[in-house]
């Protein structure tokens, strides 16, 4: 027998051993690993069943059979096996409350409970550090115990005490262990950021459908039915892992939404038509009318809408969709009862001997929410204005160097390492760095700056940005989706895919609102068929459909993916990419920022701010000296020197003898001379003294955070060059802004304590905190997030990743490194601090346009349902009247529009100004 099972619980090395040994140990069984799977031969047959017994006893983990086409077959929540015991509701119904018992339900959502290693949190754990990237201290703990789920990062115990986090067994450090995370690392097997499935499942499943919110874990369907969960439209996998989909959702919303409209048109005229014009035909007529108008809305472009709501009542699981069903089904089966048996009415329900019909209702609610999916739908798709512009910078074509030879070839052929041609007035095809040549590159699409950058040899340079009169070559360092410009798009769209916990707000908001209308019905129809009199029965059966029909809020598909659309919109417009839309929500809850500060608060490149000489000497002949020297150096300061050196307008000497003292400066012989250029330890080290005056300016310099580079020529000290990481023009606003606010400010930097300091007390930031490490930056957060304060770090280098991804809201500069990108759920494309308080500003506003949709889209049905359930009847004798119906659901839906496209002209510059 020769089978293959997929593995379940299964999380590091340790487990891998723990599997192999239990299955290995079976008479006749040999087991071989591949990566989740296990390959079972066995001479005499061997149930599943009786593996999964030997599993039990070394842990928990679980085979999961195959299909006939080698496909994992889709385990239910319910026996989805949790390695540390431990599970939680998937929608967080209750917060961060987990349990320990595997098929348990939720008891807010009634959903079952699934395994706390699903968690997005976890799998960002487990993402910085896995059983194929060991962390590099590893390496030296030989013997110690970890834990597998890397819950408190790289942290090692003496004993397996158990992880005081997630409760599981603790590993032990292995030298087995690390040879195979270093082999593993050679074959890593990468999961999509979309949707958190494997490549594998992704090419199986390609062309299916699943839920974005992932309700049902890897649960698939042939067509977008909708989550039965939380009734979001489903996502189509993408027919290749890395291609862009060709979702036929918006297609098919596109055109359910135009037949909708086509047929809603002329339901509308003529149900409202009738107070301004006099048909040429009789009511019954005009209703026969309306209802065949009727049916293709209903029963085709909305019916979706319908089986959504059905389905919700089936599982008590009440949603927006439940209200719309319940709405137009109550309106439809009125009105058709009203036009074909109008008898059994009572004439207080009459209006000119003509009964009320709603199939303008149906058509109305049904088309408007019809076009709230579709603008959901869209918004997958979609990038918005800025990012559409970013899409058709990228050329189709690019001219590699082949053999000496330039050829043009489509962009899809460019690979890492290839030498490319650029020519002027051409876009860049791909992210790399120049190695011929030089250039002026507009980068104004990325950075937002007008003025052109001036490039050379080694520089940076960024796909979709356009060449200027230079001719240059360049090295292909990223290609594909690997470059910014993709980057940028791509977590665009991944933002306007995911849903903020603020959209769960209209289903909390239903859960309340749906049972509230039931029972508002249920009490209509009890008080009339008391107090009705002659015709009680069928007063209390119209009223009590009359709050059904008042009650639904056929705005409420509009209210927050309208406001969100937009919302992301703005943010791109203004430089700011949402990875996903509850980061949006959390950055206005923020009291707490932590802040890098090298290439965050600071240019991130030294710069040279000043000369100081010695007995009044010449500037001039120090800078040409120094830049003389560095035009052979690759120090950090050297760029700095000749960045300064070509402004001056000088020209620089012939050097000879050039060399690199390490830890200490340069040394080489200019005009028959030795010039020095490095620290006291250098000047020193040849016997040469520093003036007294000088060594008092230097230090002075140095203690506002300045480093210090002094010049000799000869056995004379001429004086020193002063550098220093200039703070970004716009970081003192941003800061007074966010404190203004109420956000407490912490930076945390890997530099000395004096520039700490120094900055620091430039910016008004009373905490701070020097020589940090990636781990004392993550901790800082932890300990943050346990005394209760919701936590953004804002970063842009790899060793500020590991605090972005531990953050609630990760802040990177899109300046900064692929890592810390990736890390984080906002990038600010300019690498500007500001655009934290732009992010807030923007959040504050998101959140304020969203919660004033969802009043519009209930308060105009609320006031309806009085009148509905026929409180003025007694008064003036007036039961529920059409153009109330009618008003309510006009009223609330344009107030959603016109509310959400506010957000358009909000302005976030203004706010800072206050």
């Amino acid at each position: 027998m020769n089978k293959r099972y997929k593995v379940i619980g299964m999380t590091c090395a340790g487990c891998q051993e723990k599997v192999l040994k239990t299955l290995n140990a079976l008479p006749g069984v040999t087991a071989k690993l591949d990566e989740e799977y296990v390959d079972i031969s066995s001479k005499n047959p061997v149930t599943l069943d009786q593996l999964n017994s030997a599993l039990q006893s070394s842990g928990n983990y679980q085979l999961q059979e195959m299909n006939s086409e080698e496909k994992p077959a889709v385990i239910p929540p319910q026996e989805r096996v949790s390695p540390s015991s431990v599970y939680y509701c998937p929608m967080e119904c209750e917060g961060e409350k987990v349990y320990f018992q595997q098929g348990e339900r939720c008891p807010v959502c009634k959903m079952y409970l699934v395994p706390i290693e699903e968690k997005e949190e976890f799998r960002n754990k487990t993402q910085a550090f896995s059983k194929t990237n060991l962390p590099e201290s590893f390496q030296h703990q030989l013997g110690k115990f970890y834990c597998p789920m890397f819950c408190e990062g790289d942290k090692v115990y003496d004993s397996d005490t158990g992880c005081p986090v997630c409760h599981m067994h603790l590993e032990e450090i292995t030298e087995e262990l690390l040879a195979g995370s270093k082999e593993k690392q050679q074959h890593h097997h990468t999961t999509s950021e979309t949707s958190g499935f494997s490549k594998n499942f992704m090419a199986e499943n390609a062309g299916k459908y699943y839920c974005p919110m992932l309700c049902e874990g890897d649960k698939v369907y042939d067509s977008n039915v909708g989550c039965p969960v939380c009734g979001m439209d489903l996502v189509k996998i993408p027919g290749k892992p890395g291609a862009s989909s060709e979702d036929d959702t918006v297609t098919i919303l596109f055109r359910k939404f135009w037949t909708a409209t086509a047929f809603t048109i002329p339901v509308f005229i003529l149900s409202m038509g009738g107070m301004f014009i006099n048909f040429p035909f009789s009511h019954h007529i005009q209703g026969i009318i309306e209802l065949v108008l009727t049916l293709p809305v209903l029963f085709y472009a909305g019916w979706f809408l319908m089986v959504r709501g059905y389905r919700s009542f089936m599982r008590w699981n009440l949603n927006m969709f439940s209200l719309i069903a319940l709405g137009v089904g109550a309106a439809f089966i009125f009105s058709v009862m009203a036009l074909f048996f109008p008898g059994i009415f009572p004439a207080e329900m009459m209006k000119e001997d003509q009964l009320p019909l709603y199939f303008e209702a149906v058509c109305v609610i049904l088309t408007l929410v019809i076009l709230g999916q579709f603008m959901e739908a869209k918004a997958h798709q979609r990038t918005g204005k800025a990012i559409e512009e970013l899409m058709n910078l990228s050329p189709d074509e690019a001219n590699i160097i082949i053999n000496g030879e330039e050829k043009k070839v489509p962009l899809s052929e460019v690979k890492i390492g290839d030498i490319l041609r650029v020519k002027p007035g051409e876009k860049i095809p791909v992210d790399g760095k120049i190695t011929e040549g030089n250039s002026a590159v507009d980068e104004s699409m990325i950075t937002g700056e007008p003025i052109p950058v001036e490039k050379e040899i080694d520089n940076k340079i960024t796909s979709g940005t356009i060449n200027g009169n230079g001719t240059f070559l360049m090295i292909a360092e990223k290609v594909g989706d690997e470059t910014l410009l993709s980057k940028i798009i791509e977590m665009v769209n991944t933002a306007s895919r995911s849903r903020a916990p603020i959209q769960n707000l209209a289903d909390k908001v239903s859960k309340i609102f749906v049972p509230a209308v039931i029972v508002v019905a249920i009490l209509t129809f009890i008080i009339w068929w008391i107090f009705g009199g002659e015709n009680r029965m069928i007063l209390a059966l119209v009223n009590a459909v009359a709050v059904l029909i008042v009650a639904c809020p056929c705005a409420l598909g509009l209210a927050t993916p309208m406001s969100l659309m937009v919302g992301i919109g703005k943010g791109a417009k203004n430089g700011i990419l949402i990875k996903n839309a509850e980061a949006l929500e959390l950055m206005h809850k923020v009291d707490v920022l932590i802040t890098d500060k090298t290439g965050t608060l600071t240019e991130g490149k030294p710069s040279l701010e000043e000369i100081i000489t010695h007995d009044n000497g010449d500037k001039n002949k120090i800078l040409k000296l120094a830049a003389s020297l560095n035009q052979n150096s690759e120090h950090p300061l050297s760029s700095a020197v000749l960045q300064e050196f070509k402004i001056s307008g000088l020209s620089l000497d012939k050097t000879s003898g050039f060399e690199n003292i390490s830890g200490k400066g340069v040394k080489a012989e200019i005009n028959g001379q030795i010039v020095l250029l490095g620290n006291e330890a250098l000047l020193q080290q040849f016997n040469i003294q520093v003036p007294e005056s000088l060594k008092s300016a230097a230090a002075e310099k140095q203690s506002a955070a300045k480093t210090v580079s002094y010049l000799s020529e000869g056995n004379v000290v001429l004086g020193f060059l002063a550098f220093s990481d200039k703070i970004k023009s716009s970081s003192k606003r941003a800061i007074e802004y966010l404190q203004k606010n109420g956000i407490e400010i912490i930076m945390m930097t890997g530099d000395n304590e004096h520039t700490a300091e120094a900055v620091a007390r430039e910016l008004g930031i009373d905490k701070f905190e020097a020589q940090c490490l990636p781990q004392d930056k993550m901790e800082a957060v932890k300990k943050l997030q346990k005394a209760g304060k919701i936590v953004a770090m804002t970063g842009d280098g790899i060793n500020d990743a590991p605090a972005l991804a531990q953050s609630e809201v990760g802040i990177a500069m899109g300046t900064g490194s692929d890592v810390a990108i990736e890390s984080a759920e906002i990038t600010l494309v300019k690498g500007d601090i500001l655009g934290v308080a732009k992010s807030r500003i923007l959040s504050e506003k998101l959140l304020k346009n969203i919660k004033q949709n969802l009043f519009f889209a209930f308060i105009y049905n609320i006031l309806g349902i009085p009148v509905a359930a026929g409180l003025l009847y007694p008064i003036f004798g007036i039961l529920m009247s059409p153009m109330i119906a009618a008003a309510a659901m006009s009223f609330s839906s344009v107030s959603v529009i016109l509310n959400s496209l506010r957000l358009n002209n909000a302005s976030l510059e203004e706010n800072l100004k206050q």
